[in-house]
């Protein structure tokens, strides 16, 4: 997957797709999605307020069964940052139905956080645009491996209870960042491809050839 040209008119792009990053507060969403979208770290903790985003544009190819790539999408990505704190919950539950896929993040070094994985998955099943939507799990700061909490195994064992990719990340080093959005990307293309009706897809108009039209994509919509 490669990136394309920083500069972009407002129709260079087949698929506009939005994700989500959920978890706790301070497991370093904000700083993971900078590191995607920036290759840039900051050490300084500032918590979310409500919603951000950030966006990227890359080419993506999906993986055949036989090995081979398919052909290039060309996609822009929007990473939606939540506010992990309680008292933005509602703010931030309005923003699941809209999201196509989700980062969960929990912070290795926070057994807290870890358990609390259970109650995010729980909060999705409520408000994403369907039961069962494409998450990726991430146990971040793997940097911070002396005061870890949380084993790999623990971690590896509970994605595999709720059938979800893992990976060990962090936002300081970019070990494994882009490895994990790429997998949600993939999970996400591969679950469009496979759909007989594009209309259960967030914004969605089921129109022919899955067209992104102008004003959806200036009002930040999926369409498809």
């Amino acid at each position: 997957m490669d990136d394309t040209s920083p500069t972009h008119s407002s129709t260079d792009y087949d698929y506009l797709i939005k994700f989500l990053a959920l978890g706790d507060s301070g497991v370093g969403k904000t700083s993971l999605l900078f590191q995607y979208t920036d290759n840039e770290f900051t050490g300084k903790f500032i918590s979310t307020v409500g919603i951000d985003f950030r966006e990227k544009r890359v080419v993506h190819r999906a993986p055949g069964t036989d090995g081979t790539l398919g052909r290039s999408q060309r996609i822009h990505l929007q990473l939606w940052d939540t506010a992990g704190q309680e008292r933005f919950r509602s703010l931030t539950t309005a923003f699941f139905r809209d999201a196509m896929g989700f980062l969960l993040l929990f912070d290795i070094s926070s057994e807290q956080s870890f358990l609390n994985i259970r109650n995010w998955l729980t909060q999705l099943q409520t408000h994403a645009y369907c039961e069962n939507p494409d998450i990726v799990l991430c146990g971040n700061k793997v940097d911070l491996e002396e005061q870890r909490q949380v084993s790999e195994e623990r971690a590896k064992e509970m994605a595999t209870k709720y059938g979800l990719p893992y990976f060990e990340t962090s936002a300081a080093t970019g070990q494994n960042v882009a490895k994990a959005i790429e997998c949600l990307l993939d999970m996400v293309m591969l679950r469009m491809e496979r759909s007989v009706d594009k209309s259960v897809f967030p914004g969605s108009r089921n129109r022919e050839q899955y067209e992104i039209d102008e004003a959806s994509k200036e009002n930040g919509w999926c369409c498809f």
